[in-house]
């Protein structure tokens, strides 16, 4: 509050706005970073503190690969097909650095998280049917 300029970026999930079967904790948990920091702005208003919030979609990170976990096709399913249309870490930095010298208010990484944002918002119900879809194919 004593500097003459101040960012605080904080980072959430589209699964703070769009339900993913077997992630509900981590949802709530974005979604509470969420809230947090929309709050947060609004006690900074006044101040020289700009706060902004991301929202990172599928990133190319191997965050499957690297989570521990060993996830398997279902039979017949072609692994091609599966692959998601993923960030580059690089456009997913910029992206980010953008927001924050810009003073977004907010900031969503990569096309899915935006389009996934604007679909949650008009129908809730669809983008929980479709993700829930998604993930039944993917984990069998």
């Amino acid at each position: 509050l004593k500097r003459p300029a101040a960012q605080i970026a904080n980072v959430s999930s589209m699964g703070a706005y769009a339900p993913v079967p077997g992630q509900t904790i981590y949802g709530a948990s974005k979604a509470a970073v969420e809230l947090f920091t929309q709050g947060l702005r609004s006690e900074l208003f006044d101040s020289n503190v700009k706060v902004t919030l991301i929202y990172p979609g599928a990133i190319n990170t191997n965050i499957a690969g690297n989570s521990g976990i060993k996830m398997e096709l279902p039979a017949g399913a072609d692994a091609s097909a599966m692959q998601q249309k993923t960030t580059p870490v690089e456009t997913a930095g910029k992206i980010m650095i953008n927001a924050i010298e810009n003073e977004l208010p907010r900031a969503f990484v990569g096309s899915d998280a935006a389009m996934l944002d604007k679909i949650a918002r008009l129908m809730p119900v669809r983008v929980a049917s479709i993700i829930y879809k998604q993930m039944k194919d993917l984990l069998g």
